[in-house]
């Protein structure tokens, strides 16, 4: 098996493309034919054992990348290797070593019940009955299923049905797992433990995690690196704060004052985005890259003493929409 990338790298993508040629209506008679790049000369690698986010609008190009990766798009230009496999040639070989979970689209056997989902997904990837049944104890205490196993896939409620979908994911103990929307539709608890649980896996096992979502507390939870895509290109690639400070978003301290006390709209580093019972609480926002927490607090509170406060960090999707506006 030859390997040209980086050893440490699960993913490694170089100037990677992929074009649709597509027929549009002109007119009643004729139709005219165009070409729609999908993804233009996109290159990033990921090391093994990371936890990366990858997002961007709808149209973006994320699923498109997706499926370069596991060999279901052959690319019009570029390289790529995942688990240092050629995704196309090695396409059999590579779907042992990779986990893929989409939100909208099931691997289970719908009218069949859990349990035989999961026999049958041994079955294929050929694992020994002793590891699987260990394997699937295992996910299935953790991703707390055992009052669902006899239950027929089509008869699960949606927080259920996605615990099944990752563990089903996840049965071969792959190297790598990408997770496409991991979490829609699920309540606040079933996302809680969903994501715990893919932690818990990441830090046992050393797997690697590719999430593409637009729910950004998936991405918070989840991943030190983001990279985010716009018409097929990367437009970002670092840390959460670092897309925060690409943008100049602000932070906001939020400071409980003793006594009420005149808005502290003149201090220079700040600006004052509202005033409470009388000025009890106010709100400051102040950009991190000009000045610190401590900075700002300090000023303050040569005006007011100063009872409680705290950060609130700048919103996730106003900055990745920044970033989109950037980049046009």
């Amino acid at each position: 098996m030859a390997d040209n990338g980086s050893p440490d790298a699960i993913i490694d993508i170089a100037d990677l493309t992929r074009q649709f040629t597509i027929s549009r209506k002109d007119g009643r008679r004729w139709r005219r034919r165009e070409t729609l790049t999908a993804v233009d000369r996109m290159s990033f690698r990921i090391e093994r054992g990371a936890a990366v986010g990858y997002i961007g609008a709808n149209g973006a190009g994320k699923s498109t990348t997706i499926k370069m990766l596991t060999g279901i798009l052959v690319p019009t230009s570029g390289s790529v290797r995942t688990c240092g496999l050629e995704p196309v040639r090695q396409r059999r070989e590579l779907a042992t070593r990779i986990g893929v979970v989409f939100g909208q689209r099931s691997q289970l056997w719908w009218d069949l019940p859990l349990r035989e989902s999961f026999s049958i997904l041994a079955a294929i990837h050929r694992l020994d009955p002793d590891v699987a049944g260990k394997r699937r104890h295992e996910l299935v205490e953790q991703l707390e299923m055992a009052d669902t196993l006899d239950t027929p896939v089509r008869q699960l409620s949606l927080g259920q049905r996605m615990r099944a979908e990752v563990a089903a994911a996840l049965l071969h103990s792959p190297e790598l797992v990408i997770l496409d929307e991991p979490t829609i539709g699920l309540d606040v608890l079933s996302k809680q433990r969903l994501r715990e649980f893919l932690r818990a896996e990441r830090a046992d096992r050393g797997t690697t995690l590719l999430l593409t979502t637009h729910d950004m507390g998936d991405i918070e939870r989840l991943c030190g690196r983001v990279l985010v895509v716009d018409h097929g290109r990367l437009v970002y690639d670092g840390s959460l704060t670092g897309l925060a400070a690409t943008v100049g978003a602000r932070r906001v301290l939020v400071a409980d004052l003793a006594e009420p006390t005149p808005d502290l709209d003149d201090l220079p580093c700040a600006q004052l985005l509202s005033s409470e019972a009388g000025g009890m609480r106010q709100r400051l926002a102040f950009d991190p890259e000009k000045t610190t927490a401590a900075q700002l607090l300090a000023l303050v509170s040569v005006r007011a003493e100063v009872r409680d406060l705290s950060i609130e960090e700048p919103e996730i999707e106003d900055v990745v929409r920044r970033i989109y506006e950037s980049a046009r």
